[in-house]
């Protein structure tokens, strides 16, 4: 029985007897008395042989009382004369009030029967708890008992506390232990499920799925600064290196591995099995926090960025049980922890998929290919179905198709994206296929390579037939060379497998047959040939993926250049076409104003020819009317004074065209004379008007018969012509 195991017992002993519910107060009592059950309940019971405290009460009697004194001389080894006599006195005088106790019986220890007396620690508890009708609800208390290991400082602290307490609950007591305070505590290692959950101070532990034993982390975030959640934490440590100490039992070996905070539980099981030989079934791990599978990343798992785990191979712990189980024909089941290793020996024997294996069903037909296969592709769904049902589960995930299609996939790619194409050879003829197929080729690490870095395309070439097809394709798709390779391979070297990838040769690439991996080959030197051409192939490429970069980057400035051009060509066109549709507005503009004013002046030409001939006939009518009147004006006319007489007016008439008219008249000649002067010489007063220069005054409406004295139009004057509208 571990040392863990024997406190719990002790710890539920020591509730059952003193009534204690709280689990925190009686493991302080417990840690005092350096988990001395007997000394413990000495502290906590009365000194003056006060009964027991009944852990059921019920209304009965009083209970005979127990003197600490008795438990302690037990405790101590030393006889006590009187403890049998005076306990079985007391039941004897109150037999029916012992309420749920019997007294001790010493005689009933084993040991010696005289002497000094030293009781195991489980043998006192047995008889502790044989003594007590327990009360279940106290026994179910007991179960509800939650373990938590709290890393912090290089240091595991042990905290233990019911299951229906909270979390804040629970930081109290981490500060008990570690002097954080509440607000600075971020644990690590929840569930991931209910890290959410978990950052709630009101959440009870019950509702967190935890196990009865948890590892949690504690982080000081006075140290670490302040962090939101668990989950941004977990996202954080995503891309952060972890370095990872694992203690190899039971040797002790210390692997020390560096893993990003991405990578999976899963992947770095598969990474010891690389290095330790272990297969990821026969691992089992001590260390990591409750709550991870196999999809957990270290980030979420919530383990330290330093941590170290134990490493056990159960194959190997199950084997050494074996043997000691069959050099013993009597298996001595005294100790309990005996009892558990024989069961666990037993059970873990008889386990099929390490130790035995399934009875081998001989196949229907050795050849996975019936004989003259149509083509490749039907050859091969065949050749994956009969491997499948031959060998069984686990197999490697074979490429359906014709090997040209394969060859595309694995190689005809961008380097970045090109895997290598691994072909197996198979041979139902061969005394190495049943080895190779069933225990090569079932190794997850294996089967885990193949799917990662290859394209893996499987034919079997018992036939003849479909050998020389097969032979034929290898030609057609890689070369002649790859097909002479194949056809070299002996039957004692089949099945193999052929590795082939695309490389650059001579300035031009072409796919080549790397390495040959022939059937008489262990495990190890299979992965690591395998290893070895990936990390050769993968370091070729690197040239070739550095030239693809810098091609595309060249091809993304040229795309840039011509796509700018191509947009300024565009812009430039736009506004050419722009322009043409501008000018071609403007002279279909131009030539509609011209067009209208055209019209407009043909209008007026046909008007003023309308009117001319119209003005003509009215001339021609009027003519000798007209003739008429200026005949009579100008013969109406005085006479015009001599330019030296006196009492005379100089007038000057402006005709409308700027020219000017000019006559002397006599101041006492009238207006009328004036009016007929400028009518004599063309202007009729019906047609114009007559204004003198200042003040403006419309002489033509002014009383005729008034003199030029009269009307101040001397000794000079300028009137104006201006036609009548």
């Amino acid at each position: 029985m571990s040392d863990n195991q024997d406190k719990e017992e002790t710890l539920a002993s020591f509730q059952i007897i003193t009534g204690i519910e709280d689990v925190g107060e009686a493991f302080s009592h417990l840690e005092a008395a350096n988990w001395d059950l007997v000394e413990a309940l000495s502290r906590v019971m009365p000194q003056d042989d006060a009964p027991l405290p009944n852990p059921n009460p019920q209304p009965v009697a009083q209970a005979a009382p127990v003197s600490p004194a008795a438990a302690a001389t037990v405790g101590a080894g030393a006889a006590h004369p009187n403890a049998n006599s005076n306990l079985n006195a007391q039941q004897a005088a109150n037999p029916a009030n012992t309420n749920g106790f019997r007294p001790f019986n010493y005689d009933e220890m084993p040991g010696p029967s005289q002497g000094a007396r030293m009781f195991p620690t489980s043998q006192l508890l047995a008889q502790l708890t044989s003594s007590i009708n327990l009360d279940p609800s106290r026994q179910n208390n007991n179960q509800n008992i939650l373990l938590f290991n709290i890393h912090f400082n290089q240091q595991i602290y042990q905290i233990r506390i019911q299951s229906l307490a909270t979390v804040e609950q629970l930081k109290r007591k981490i500060f008990d232990v570690t002097n954080v305070p509440q607000c600075r505590q971020a644990l690590r290692g929840w569930p991931p499920s209910r890290a959410s959950e978990a950052q709630l101070a009101e959440t009870q532990l019950s509702n967190l799925g935890l196990a009865p034993e948890n590892e949690l982390i504690l982080v000081d975030l006075t140290d670490d600064g302040f962090m939101d959640t668990e989950q941004d934490e977990s996202t954080q440590r995503l891309d952060k290196m972890f370095r990872l100490i694992i203690v190899m039992e039971p040797e002790g070996r210390r692997t020390t591995l560096n893993m990003v905070g991405r990578t999976t539980i899963e992947e770095l099981k598969t990474k010891v099995y690389y290095i330790t030989n272990t297969p990821v079934r026969h691992q089992e791990w001590t260390g990591w926090p409750s709550g991870c599978d196999n999809e957990t990343t270290l980030a979420q798992s919530g383990i330290e960025l330093n941590h170290e785990f134990v490493l056990r191979n159960i194959a190997d712990r199950v084997q050494n049980n074996s043997n000691a189980l069959n050099s013993s024909d009597v298996v001595n089941l005294d100790s309990e922890s005996s009892a558990d290793e024989f069961e666990d020996a037993t059970d873990f024997n008889n386990s099929e998929y390490i130790f035995t294996d399934s009875p081998p069903v001989p196949p229907l037909n050795r050849h996975l290919i019936s004989n003259n296969s149509n083509d490749e592709t039907s050859g091969s769904a065949q050749f994956v179905e009969n491997y499948r049902a031959r060998f069984g589960e686990p197999h490697p995930d074979f490429f359906i198709g014709s090997l040209e299609d394969a060859l595309r996939l694995a190689c005809h790619k961008p380097a970045k994206e090109r895997k290598l194409l691994a072909i197996y050879l198979h041979h139902g003829e061969s005394i190495l296929t049943n080895v190779f197929c069933d225990h090569l080729m079932k190794d997850e690490g294996i089967i885990l390579t193949f799917r990662e870095n290859f394209v893996l395309y499987g034919w079997d070439m018992t036939y003849e037939s479909n050998k020389d097809m097969f032979l034929s394709s290898l030609t057609a798709c890689i070369n002649s060379n790859a097909s002479l390779t194949a056809r070299n391979i002996k039957l004692d070297k089949l099945p193999a497998i052929m590795l082939v990838g695309k490389s650059r040769m001579m300035g031009r690439q072409t796919c080549e047959v790397l390495s040959v991996i022939h059937g008489n080959i262990g495990l190890a030197d299979l992965q690591s040939r395998l290893f070895d051409t990936t990390v050769l192939y993968e370091e070729q490429l690197q040239g070739e993926i550095r030239e693809e970069n810098e091609r595309a980057a060249r091809d993304l400035v040229k795309a840039e250049q011509d796509m700018a051009y191509e947009e300024t060509l565009q812009a430039d066109m736009a506004k050419e076409a722009a322009k043409r549709q501008k000018e071609l507005a403007q002279a279909a503009e131009r030539k509609r104003i011209e067009s209208e004013r055209a019209e407009e002046d043909a209008r007026r030409e046909s008007i003023r020819l309308v009117a001319s001939i119209w003005l003509i006939s009215i001339h021609l009518n009027a003519h000798s009317t007209l003739f008429d009147a200026l005949w009579q004006a100008k013969q109406s006319l005085p006479q015009e004074p001599a330019e030296h007489e006196a009492n005379i007016s100089k007038i000057r008439v402006r005709k409308p065209t700027g020219d000017h008219l000019e006559r002397r008249f006599y101041i006492r000649d009238t207006l009328q004379d004036l009016l007929n002067f400028v009518a004599a010489n063309g202007f009729l007063i019906d047609e114009y008007k007559v204004f003198s220069g200042w003040p403006r005054r419309d002489l033509t409406a002014i009383e005729a018969s008034q003199t030029l004295e009269g009307l101040k139009l001397y000794p000079q004057e300028t009137v104006i012509l201006e036609e009548r509208f």
